[in-house]
């Protein structure tokens, strides 16, 4: 069910204010800073402003909106995860993983 915002402002607003540029431009404010603030999904933010997501992605970067917003620590365990699992039900790739799977435990002990 589409929802309306009005926004009232104390004093009168030039005419040019209604322009449909100025009207987008408000719309996608809303929208990114109801991202983030957590309130929306990424999907939905997209969805919302009717763009793909790498035109969402130029538009967070424009609102200084982090893409991923996770801690150092949060994405380094991220991003080793899918390396232990395939390590541990024994994908050795030519020893890549098992390799990467050593030198990943080295960098998270020090």
């Amino acid at each position: 069910m589409p929802r309306e915002v009005l926004l009232r402002f104390p004093t009168e607003l030039p005419e040019d204010l209604k322009d449909e540029e100025v009207l987008k431009k408000g719309k996608e404010a809303i929208v990114i800073e109801l991202l983030r603030k957590g309130v929306i999904s990424q999907g939905k933010a997209a969805e919302l402003l009717e763009v793909d997501r790498n035109t969402l992605f130029d538009l967070m970067d424009k609102y200084g909106v982090q893409v991923i917003d996770m801690t150092e620590e949060e994405l380094k365990k991220e991003l080793t995860k899918d390396i232990f699992s395939k390590a541990e039900k024994g994908d050795k790739s030519n020893g890549t993983v098992k390799n990467l799977n050593t030198e990943a435990q080295r960098t998270q002990r020090g």
